[in-house]
């Protein structure tokens, strides 16, 4: 089993996912708390390792070329605010991640 995403769940593929109900809350959550800034052209974010502005405020060209936010900050966010596990985390990056750029 390995990263799945909305085209596995509906051709009924088994995920290691918790509920997808609860999942797109998730990411209901996390594009509601987003807060995209077209003045500035930078979106806050709405976790951080940090609580700091500089750290959870970033450029449009780099929301999803920057690695260590993807891949260490989102991560970590998920699994400790939501309790996700690795393929639901690649999920609700997925779905929100697409959400976003289609709004940027």
């Amino acid at each position: 089993m390995g990263r799945c995403d909305e085209r596995d769940i509906q051709r009924g593929r088994k995920c290691r996912f918790m509920n997808k109900k609860y999942l797109d809350k998730v990411i209901g959550s996390l594009v509601r708390s987003t807060k995209i800034d077209h003045d500035t052209e930078r979106i806050t974010i709405p976790f951080s390792i940090i609580s700091v502005s500089n750290i959870s405020t970033i450029p449009f060209d780099n929301f999803n070329n920057n690695v260590i936010f993807k891949n260490i900050v989102f991560r970590s966010y998920c699994r400790n605010v939501y309790g996700l596990t690795g393929d639901e985390i690649d999920y609700v990056w997925k779905e929100y991640s697409d959400i976003i750029n289609k709004k940027i």
